[in-house]
């Protein structure tokens, strides 16, 4: 075939086009030059400095810690806990670099190829795919909003460029890896950590980093704990793509893959169950430093032990839960109605569960079938639980025919269920009564437990702090301390036999005291009144003692006078208490008669650690603290211990087994409060049980049996590491009839007559005048 006349010939055509590729290149690069020139001087003149990034203080959160040093409280916007890039694993940098930005150490802040290709995949209508680096998203971060407009996105390239020149690519990955935001309020891999998988970032597996590594993309649509298929997926792209690297070898891809993930699906959780305790810490360090204290990385050492708050939490679970089961089944929380469609009723059943508030192990689930043998419930598990025999004895009133519709467990019906030791099921329900329990060091005041109530998700208000509250017999400690500074011993006889006052005595109504045990006994020694919690015998006391006198010896213990009665009932504990109070009041008996004022915080520290704040703890047995005379702490004690031994809190000599603990018991009027308040070891603790709404625990519950074994149970961990300690006899004693007395009130060998109870013995002299109408 011949040429066209018109052809233009070979060497031509190859001049001309050598010529356009030559005109083009140099447009081409006129044009880069225009551009980078006008990125220089126009772009680059604008950009924000980069002190943010090279004076970088995160915003880390207020953390409170035991003494210890066990994390229980986190407080601020973000979780967010820095970890140096020396200290992050070389696996979770390569997981994260692996999916995110694999050449991130040979580029110079922009991967114009992966851009390049990024931007012909979007352009292509296909998946979309982001072409910035591990620095572009940096400067993002730090300094641009996410809008899609072509300005921002020419920021962030000059930024990018700035930041690389300013910055070492560790210090960039640091950043990025402590910035970023990962779902939960988390931000940074060190607080995703501990959100997702309740642990350290070094102690996470290949499988947990390549799950947090998939994050950064989509944070919400990736959440472990919202989005566990997503979640999974994204992992596995992340693990194959660290296997295509060679990252990771052949055997350790499989393994990851097949490892059962255990997220965490309510976010941070805690080991041990000090919430009240973290909220008090919170309110005093925020009284401090306002809202910086959310953002400055403070850490809040407590007094807290926690061994101690771990048992404090249990024993009032236990105890609160044995309560609630003596007092009955009261029926379901709520009744849904359920669909026939099995995606219908998944979902409402899915709604109904969401709303029931959290508590630890009661567990909210919806009845599917029931007969009376057994209660198929569905608790948003894969598998629905079958419960069975003993499961069904504390709800069995609920299955019979005759239930009230309130009652009855039917399809529907909304319950609590818990899993014993031995992982068998059974119906229970959240217990509407509260409780609390608080231990103190006897010598220096130092918190060592704090437990404010059942469940601090269920009630804030702390009963410890905030709760006053009438202490019942727990309060006759303090009335027979008076009795002691007026030459009243153990051993003196009181006249248990009715008595009856006047409404000026009693500060109301005509008033004629009884005993819980409806009985009288006669003459009673002060010793056995106060073992066996004679109302009557301890009125007399009072009076003889007389309430102005005693009145104003309360404030020794430390109690507001104000919030005690004027009157001869004060004997009977018709004041208000807060249980953390008459701890305080009882570590004088404790330790031998020195004032401590109970305190929470050891120490606060800055993000460096360096301490900002301390509290110096007292020093034991200063004569400068004394507030009670060492002679009554002894005599009080020695009375208290016959409490525990053979009066009405005789149950914790024989469950404990030891001969150095002391305490008293106290029910309230009607029996709407139980408490016990004692102390062994060096600590000092106070249980007590009430309804927020006053009304009676039941007529067979007393501080015994609602309040003491809390107690017990709390001191079987705290004891057990303390050994028995014997206490010395103080100076100015001595033993009359079997029994102490202050020295200045013997004459001649006996105690100046005072041994008068009885009615129709001799009137006690006009300066003790003991009364036995």
């Amino acid at each position: 075939m011949t040429a066209s006349r018109n052809a233009l010939p070979t060497w031509l055509t190859r001049r001309l086009a050598l010529r356009v590729l030559i005109g083009a290149g140099a447009a081409a690069l006129l044009g880069a030059a225009l551009l980078a020139a006008y990125l220089f001087l126009f772009i680059a003149p604008k950009l924000p400095a980069l002190d943010v990034i090279t004076d970088y203080r995160p915003k880390i959160p207020l953390r409170v810690y035991t003494a210890d040093q066990v994390l229980i409280g986190e407080f601020g916007e973000e979780h967010r806990d820095f970890v140096a890039i020396k200290d992050v694993p070389e696996m979770m940098k390569k997981a994260l670099l692996a999916i995110e930005d694999t050449e991130f150490y040979e580029h110079g802040g922009i991967n114009y190829v992966r851009a390049l290709g990024a931007a012909k995949a979007n352009l292509g209508g296909g998946t979309r795919q982001g072409g910035s680096t591990i620095t572009m998203q940096v400067a993002r971060n730090f300094f641009l909003t996410r809008d899609k407009v072509y300005s921002r996105k020419v920021n962030e390239v000059m930024l990018a460029y700035k930041i690389e020149a300013a910055l070492s690519k560790d210090q960039i990955l640091e950043l990025y890896m402590n910035q970023i935001y990962l779902g939960q309020r988390s931000y940074g891999f060190g607080s995703a950590a501990q959100t997702y998988f309740g642990k350290p970032l070094q102690q996470l597996s290949l499988a947990e980093m390549a799950m947090l590594a998939g994050l950064p993309q989509n944070p919400a649509r990736h959440n472990p704990a919202v989005n566990p298929k997503r979640a999974a997926q994204r992992q596995r792209l992340v693990l194959k793509r660290l296997r295509e690297l060679e990252y990771i070898s052949a055997a350790q891809y499989e393994q990851a893959l097949k490892e059962p993930l255990r997220v965490q699906p309510r976010g941070q959780q805690f080991d041990t169950h000090a919430e009240y305790v973290a909220e008090l810490a919170r309110q005093a360090v925020f009284a401090e430093f306002k809202e910086e204290a959310y953002t400055k990385g403070l850490k809040v050492y407590t007094t807290i032990l926690k061994a101690d708050q771990d048992a404090a939490y249990e024993a009032v679970r236990r105890n609160v839960l044995a309560y609630d089961q003596r007092h009955g089944y009261r029926g379901p929380e709520a009744f849904i109605d359920l669909p026939a469609t099995p995606e219908e009723r998944e979902e409402a059943i899915d709604e109904a569960l969401q709303k029931r508030p959290l508590s630890d192990r009661l567990i909210a689930a919806v009845v599917t079938s029931v007969s009376p043998k057994k209660v198929t419930v569905d608790a948003g598990a894969d598998e629905e639980i079958e419960i069975r025999g003993e499961g069904l004895r504390f709800a069995a009133a609920a299955l019979g025919a005759n239930a009230k519709a309130g009652v009855r467990l039917v399809p529907g019906a909304l319950v609590r269920i818990s899993q014993d030791g031995k992982k068998a099921w059974s119906i229970v329900q959240v217990p509407q009564v509260a409780a609390a329990f608080v231990a103190i060091d006897a010598n220096t005041g130092a918190y060592h437990a704090m437990v404010g109530g059942f469940d601090y998700r269920l009630q804030q208000f702390n009963h410890v702090t905030q709760a006053w509250r009438q202490p019942g017999s727990a309060f006759k400690p303090f009335v027979y301390s008076a009795a002691l500074e007026k030459g009243f011993s153990p051993a003196t006889l009181i006249s248990d036999a009715p008595l009856e006052m006047s409404g000026a005595e009693a500060g109301g109504q005509n008033w004629q005291p009884q005993n819980d045990d409806g009985k009288f006994e006669g003459p009673i020694s002060m010793r056995f009144a106060l073992a066996q919690s004679k109302n009557v015998a301890s009125v007399r006391i009072l009076r003889a003692v007389t309430v102005p006198f005693a009145h104003t010896f309360l404030e020794k213990f430390g109690f507001d006078p104000a919030k005690q009665p004027n009157n001869l009932t004060m004997a009977l504990g018709t004041g208000a208490v807060t249980p953390g109070q008459l701890a305080g009041a009882y570590a004088l008996f404790a330790n031998g008669g020195f004032q401590v004022q109970p305190y929470l915080i050891g120490k606060v520290t800055d993000a460096q650690g360096a301490v900002v704040s301390a509290t110096q703890a007292p020093e034991a047995g200063l004569e400068t603290a004394r507030g009670l005379d060492a002679r009554n702490a002894y005599m009080v004690d020695n009375m208290l211990r016959d409490v525990v031994r053979s009066g009405t809190g005789a149950a914790a000599t024989q469950r404990l087994g030891r001969g150095d603990i002391a305490g008293k018991t106290g029910t309230t009027s009607d029996a709407f409060d139980g408490w016990f308040a004692g102390y062994g070891g060096g600590i000092v603790g106070v249980a007590w049980m009430g309804f927020d709404e006053p009304k009676s625990l039941g007529g067979r519950e007393f501080g015994a049996t609602a309040a003491l074994p809390i107690w017990i149970d709390y001191m079987k961990v705290a004891l057990a590491r303390r050994p028995q300690a014997e206490r010395a006899v103080p100076a100015g004693l001595s033993r009359v009839d079997g029994d102490w007395v202050y020295d200045e009130f013997i004459n001649n060998g006996e105690v100046r007559a005072l041994d008068v109870a009885p009615d129709d013995m001799p009137a006690a002299p006009a300066a003790f005048p003991l009364e036995t109408n």
